[in-house]
């Protein structure tokens, strides 16, 4: 088996460390080291959000080398995506495929030039936008984490949203008894960890 060339770049150090980490253990890949990054098949990029930071170092990577992209993200704006794919990115994938066969089969399809169409680049973006399959957080959900975090209190947040305090209180704990969370600042942490806030 051929093992596909690969480089990576994450917006933090701890992500790199840890996709770096996990794409060494994969026979699929062969992880090039950093100076050696123009030899990659495939770049992996990571991060929270297409923040500028993001935007020019995808840039950089586009310019530098014809290699296709698989980015990683805890959430992309369908706005950026015409961007995204003008730098070559082949597949945009949720944060939790960093440890998981997802990532190594988009690597693989992406090094075999199989071309990915706008229309399979907005619906990743959308399953990202709410949320990933992982986190099944209904858009109300979203909105009371979005209150909860900016430090609103219950009567608060349903004066905002126009529920009543019974409601919010109902939608808080449905979301933290199925995602098994211990209480209010461990779901607004799930949900920034989850980009969806």
């Amino acid at each position: 088996m051929n093992q596909v060339k690969v480089a990576a770049w994450a917006s933090d150090p701890i992500t790199l460390a840890g996709l770096i980490d996990h794409l060494r253990t994969r026979r699929e890949v062969r992880v090039m080291p950093g100076q050696q990054r123009g030899e990659a098949a495939v770049l992996v990029f990571a991060a929270n959000r297409v923040t500028r930071e993001v935007k020019a170092a995808l840039r950089a990577a586009a310019s530098e080398t014809p290699a296709a992209i698989v980015f990683v993200a805890g959430y992309v704006d369908a706005d950026d995506l015409a961007e995204l794919a003008a730098w070559h990115v082949a597949a945009v994938l949720p944060r939790d495929a960093i440890g998981g066969d997802q990532l190594v089969r988009s690597i693989v399809a992406a090094a075999s030039g199989r071309e990915t169409s706008m229309r399979d680049l907005l619906h990743q973006a959308e399953t990202l936008r709410r949320g990933g399959d992982h986190t099944n957080l209904s858009p109300r959900e979203v909105d009371v984490l979005r209150l909860m975090a900016e430090g609103w209190d219950t009567a608060e947040i349903a004066n905002k949203l126009c529920y009543s305090e019974r409601t919010v209180k109902n939608v808080i704990y449905g979301m933290t008894n199925r995602l098994k969370l211990r209480n209010r600042p461990h779901a607004v942490a799930y949900a920034l960890r989850a980009g969806v806030i």
